[in-house]
């Protein structure tokens, strides 16, 4: 796993411009580390049988079942049901920010664009919508290979602009994809946080399986600004005067407070809640990713 991990480095990952290109690195890197390692092809639970085709993983044949009828039977797991995701991304204002490779927005697009294909590869289906404070792009749930080019085009908006509606987001995205589900929302969540959980549980409430990544930035999380700093509102046309290490323990205080508040409401309404720095390597998403989507037809 540490050689494929190094691959998946934001700096390495930065090298490559294309997102299509970039996606596959990603997922090629992450499944080629899973297949070293002991765990992979672990099955969560049997479900049924089918018959065999050509091309399935003899892993799976049912050889009792042949040993009693002769014919080839393949065990089927939970993992095996199509699924259908959306993903929505964060292209508010605030995802411009980054002091590492990768910006806020440019690592949750590429999160995205991993999982779409990912997602496709596993003959799933996807669809994505952009967002701020209304929804920028938006592209229906398809299951086809050649879709991922329609989710990346959805993802290559202009910079990001404006605040985030996170409730009216969340609620148009209920309306509009009422068929029961999972939701990956990847953003900074930095909106009001009651809001956006209100609209997280009435995704739970429609059946959804919902799973949040909070992509944040190392300087948002540390604050380690020593000397004289102006800082400017992204969302705001406010900017601060200030000498940092002045506001260093009631700055790193709030964000503590907010983290606890966003990961106890997401646990409340059984939502998966995973924080991810810009600066780590991008297969934390697609391990939790695969870890609720094995999961979730237990958890509704």
């Amino acid at each position: 796993m540490a050689d494929s991990k190094r691959y998946l480095h934001p700096e390495a990952i930065k090298r490559i411009s294309r997102m299509e290109l970039r996606a596959r690195h990603i997922v090629e890197g992450f499944l080629s580390g899973m297949h070293r390692s002991p765990y992979f092809g672990q099955s969560v639970e049997f479900r049924q049988h089918r018959e065999y085709a050509p091309g399935d993983d003899l892993r799976h044949v049912d050889w009792k079942v042949w040993a009693r009828q002769d014919r080839l039977t393949i065990k089927q797991y939970d993992e095996d049901t199509n699924v259908r995701c959306t993903l929505l991304v964060d292209a508010s204002a605030s995802m411009s920010y980054g002091n590492g490779p990768l910006n806020k927005y440019e690592y949750a697009s590429t999160v995205a664009a991993s999982l779409a294909y990912l997602i496709l590869k596993q003959q799933d289906a996807v669809g994505c919508v952009a967002f701020d404070d209304s929804l920028r792009t938006k592209v229906p749930v398809r299951s086809k290979r050649n879709h991922l080019q329609a989710v990346i085009d959805a993802l290559d908006v202009s910079e990001p602009r404006d605040k985030t509606d996170m409730y009216s987001i969340l609620r148009s995205v209920a309306e509009t994809y009422p068929r029961r589900g999972m939701v990956v929302l990847v953003s900074d969540l930095l909106t009001d946080t009651e809001q956006m959980l209100r609209g997280l549980k009435l995704l739970r409430r429609q059946g959804h399986d919902v799973l949040v990544f909070h992509v944040m930035d190392d300087d948002e999380l540390d604050f380690p600004f020593t000397g004289p700093t102006r800082f400017d509102g992204l969302e705001s046309l406010d900017y601060l005067n200030c000498n940092p290490r002045a506001l260093r323990e009631g700055y790193v205080a709030a964000v503590n407070e907010f983290l606890d508040e966003v990961r106890r409401g997401c646990a409340r309404n059984m939502i998966d809640y995973a924080l991810i720095r810009t600066s780590e390597p991008l297969d934390a998403a697609l391990a939790t990713y695969l870890s609720n989507r094995l999961g979730m037809h237990h958890k509704n």
